[in-house]
């Protein structure tokens, strides 16, 4: 099949999405309702309580259900157009050895996991002009039931070709994920937007994790400076490795980061809060490792860092 001409046009792009989780579950679902071929590769678990409950999205004033056609480790028979990786960063090997038989010679990996080593996971796996870049933002968590429950009305795609992809086949891909419920736009500096969210994630991840609380919680325990400070050491780094972040930005994360009463903490917090593994030395230690090799001083990252590993190690 002809590279640049892989993707069958509009519904008859096949996609499959790994997780069902609070990204997966919500955009495969979005993607579903808009009539789109898609397909959910899912543990066990999960794929019986989907079967039996449907996919339930909730919250920020809807409602709505679809009844998703699901698939287990080991029942994948056929090669996909797509495929939307949505698991934590823990999970990524397990999963690329589930989805690699869905892998054919032009499919395209989206990955939407925060950071960059992902990336390289990916790359070395599959060529790397069909992994591409994305970033999400979704206000989104899995309740008690199972469900997709919308904290906020947030819900944003970012995605675009990082090595030599066709452009014909972006292209394509964008208008297969365009009109479907949510804002898809396809990126010509997508590395700058993963940057970006990173700082984002690194930097408010570090400040919540390592002081146990929100933003709010912070700054009425006197650590303004400290949050602002913190978000500037990844700031920097991200400067020093080509991608700085616009400056209205910086100012704004700046200002969420110091925010009175703000209740803002990140999902890796939430995992800590609750005794689970996180994603700390996707996050947090990738970005430290980065910093020494680009010789930025980040001694306030280090802190988090350490103290997300005492953490990892005392579990």
């Amino acid at each position: 099949m002809n590279g640049e001409h892989i993707l069958r046009e509009g519904r008859g792009v096949r996609i499959l999405v790994i997780g069902a989780g609070a990204t997966g579950g919500l955009f495969g679902a979005r993607l579903a309702t808009a009539g789109r071929d898609v397909t959910f590769l899912v543990r066990p678990r999960r794929a019986e309580l989907l079967r039996e409950r449907g996919l339930r999205v909730h919250g920020a004033g809807q409602d709505f259900a679809i009844q998703p056609k699901v698939l287990v480790t080991g029942e994948i028979t056929e090669t996909y157009d797509v495929i939307l990786v949505s698991v934590k960063a823990v999970s990524l090997e397990s999963a690329i050895e589930d989805f690699a038989p869905a892998v054919g010679p032009d499919t395209l990996v989206m990955p939407f996991l925060n950071g960059r080593r992902h990336l390289e996971v990916l790359e070395k796996r599959f060529d790397a002009d069909r992994v591409l870049g994305g970033v999400v933002r979704v206000q989104t968590t899995v309740d008690t039931e199972g469900d997709i429950f919308r904290v906020g009305e947030l819900e944003e795609m970012f995605y675009g070709a990082r090595v030599g992809t066709a452009p014909r086949r972006l292209a394509e891909l964008h208008e297969t994920l365009s009109g479907a419920g949510f804002p898809a736009t396809l990126s010509e500096h997508i590395d700058a937007e993963m940057w970006t969210k990173w700082v984002l994630i690194a930097s408010f991840g570090g400040a919540t994790c390592m002081m146990r609380g929100t933003i709010g919680e912070i700054v009425a325990a006197g650590g303004a400076q400290f949050a602002a400070a913190l978000v500037d050491e990844c700031a920097a780094v991200a400067a020093a490795a080509g991608y700085p972040v616009p400056e209205q930005i910086h100012n704004g994360l700046r200002a969420s980061a110091t925010a009175p009463g703000s209740p803002a903490a990140t999902s890796m917090y939430r995992d800590l809060s609750h005794g689970y593994p996180t994603e700390s030395d996707h996050l947090l230690g990738d970005f430290l490792q980065r910093a020494r090799q680009l010789d930025v001083p980040t001694p306030l990252l280090e802190l988090a860092t350490i103290s997300m590993r005492v953490y990892e190690n005392s579990r």
